[in-house]
């Protein structure tokens, strides 16, 4: 029962007063960080400020509570900011908000039939490919802020941008380079000089008193969006068929997503405290936050591995810690939200050049350029390329497809069928195989993919048995079966007998669901090769017997 209990419920008999203070600490820290990157992801999301803060309150808020993870902090991330910006600009907040929601019922879905073990399957190369892809759209996107660019258009696509910054490059505004540069020396060197305060908090504060202090012809988040401390109010989109089958994909993507990074959250988070989360339960939270920041006016969130490891690395231990971070930032929303007008875009822009590089793993995409396989390279590039280029929509869609199609192709590749040497000699060792006796080793899975292999099975006119040995078959599928029942129908054309030796458990099941087992009779089936030899000796000395008793009757017409 307890495999469906949030880690909240379960905590209390071992929970203590020192812990309490300890989450509370860690909370406040927490939500010192999450607030510049909340108000920096919404506005790479295309979003309003206070929009991000509303899903950091309240998917995070929700998730600590519900969720399969003792130390779990949640929000938005850097993973969807290109995809809810596409959303946004074409199918505007309300197409968003559904396709948040939706994601949010994906991923309950997902936690409730017990798909979260099956995260592991996605293979790291797509996970790795599309994280560095995403990092790459972020730094394109944050450009024209960081150097204070006027655009003549207003780009989505992140090709386009890229583009229209070249076009630009002569607008460069040197005192939105310089906020820029200098905020981005904070943010790399604080961690050093103190490991405690945030250094995104810093370079906002820095930022801001030089832009104020100096009068600098900077633009702020102020001078281009208007800035809300109201509450978030919950609503609920006008559903319709076409507005559900219009934002169906993206919230597929965005549960995804969720999925994948909240998980990966999660492990991260086992080996720093010990522990082991519940997949299943952390899924059913992701979504029931997702719907909950849907509805109040958020974007999708999931775990953040960087807040997390913070809250681990700051005393949390306990969902209380997640909880007490969002309540932190709404008293921040209610009292200090006003003053984030005076933060400026390029110290935005920094913060969101150093989330980027954070979660690019560009070490880990050099390391599989140089060991990786070449179609595990294929598949890393192609993925980067295309979440690039075209959307993460795309990228994962392909990738996924590639990905498949060469597991498969190394899965036929290891599947063989391969005939026994025959030799005149005795060795020691080695068996003996009855006159008029072939066989075969079956190795690897066998499945569509491979399911021709079977073919390769052939007997000449002198053979009277053919033996299948199948104990390195794992598995086999509908289609292998359908090549097996030829080779079967072949050789009781020519008179062959077919013995099958050690079916392994599923071949085993799928042959006597589909009646095979009866046609080529149970006697036919054996448990060991030896088994097996015996079984084909006794038909070969039969074969025998009946082939005199025909020449005497012969000879006696």
């Amino acid at each position: 029962m307890e495999e469906r209990i949030p880690k909240l419920f379960l905590m209390w008999k071992e929970y203590s007063k020192e812990q309490f203070i300890k989450d509370i600490v860690a909370g406040i820290i927490v939500a010192i960080i999450a607030l510049p990157l909340s108000i920096a992801l919404a506005l790479a999301s295309g979003v309003s400020p206070e929009q991000g803060i509303y899903t950091a309150i309240v998917a995070g808020f929700v998730i600590a509570m519900l969720g399969g993870s003792r130390v779990q902090i949640s929000g938005p991330t850097a993973a969807f900011a290109t995809i809810v910006a596409g959303i946004v600009a074409q199918k505007g907040m309300a197409g968003l908000v559904a396709a948040t929601i939706l994601a949010g019922v994906i991923l309950i879905l997902m936690g409730v039939f017990k798909l979260g073990g099956l995260i592991k399957f996605i293979p790291y190369t797509i996970v790795t490919g599309f994280t560095s892809g995403i990092a790459v759209t972020i730094v394109i996107g944050q450009i024209k802020d960081f150097l204070g660019l006027e655009f003549k258009h207003a780009p989505i696509e992140t090709m386009e941008k890229l583009k229209e910054c070249i076009d630009t490059i002569g607008t460069i505004n040197a005192q939105a380079l310089s906020v820029g540069l200098i905020a981005l020396a904070i943010l790399i060197v604080w961690p050093k000089i103190n490991a405690k305060i945030p250094p995104s908090l810093i370079a906002v504060i820095v930022t801001i008193v030089l832009v104020k202090g100096l009068d600098m012809e900077v633009n702020t988040i102020g001078s281009l969006y208007e800035i809300s401390n109201k509450l978030p109010v919950p609503s609920m989109p006008q559903f319709s068929l076409e507005l559900i089958e219009s934002v169906l994909p993206d919230a597929f993507t965005i549960a995804v997503l969720a999925a994948i990074e909240s998980l990966l959250s999660c492990v991260v988070s086992d080996g720093m405290i010990g522990d082991r989360h519940n997949p299943n339960v952390e899924l059913i939270a992701q979504g029931a936050g997702n719907i909950a920041s849907g509805i109040f006016g958020g974007i999708p969130a999931t775990g953040a591995i960087a807040r997390t490891a913070a809250n681990v690395k700051n005393g949390g231990r306990t969902p209380i810690a997640g909880m007490v971070h969002s309540v932190v930032l709404l008293l921040i929303l209610i009292v200090l939200m006003p003053y984030a007008a005076l933060i400026p875009m390029p110290a935005i822009a920094a913060i969101l050049f150093m989330v980027a590089y954070n979660m690019c793993g560009w070490r880990e995409f050099v390391t599989l350029l140089k060991t990786a396989p070449k179609s595990d390279i294929f598949v890393l590039v192609t993925t980067f390329v295309l979440t690039v280029v075209f959307d993460l929509v795309v990228a994962i869609e392909i990738g996924f497809m590639l990905a498949v199609i060469l597991f498969l192709k190394r899965m036929s590749d290891v599947a063989d069928v391969r005939s026994w040497e025959y030799v005149e000699e005795e060795r020691e060792g080695l068996r003996i195989v009855p006159k008029g006796t072939l066989v075969y080793e079956l190795e690897g899975p066998m499945f569509f993919a491979a399911a021709d292999k079977f073919l390769s099975v052939s007997a000449d006119k002198n053979t009277k048995v053919v033996i299948l040995r199948m104990s390195d078959v794992p598995a086999m599928d509908v289609s292998a079966l359908r090549k097996l029942e030829e080779v079967y129908r072949s050789c009781k054309r020519k008179n062959i007998t077919l013995i099958l030796s050690h079916v392994t458990e599923q071949p085993r099941r799928m042959m006597e669901k589909a009646g095979f087992v009866v046609d080529v009779g149970s006697e036919n089936f054996c448990e060991s090769i030896e088994t097996a030899l015996r079984r084909a000796e006794q038909l070969c000395q039969k074969t025998k017997v009946r082939k005199k008793d025909v020449k005497m009757r012969e000879e006696t017409v």
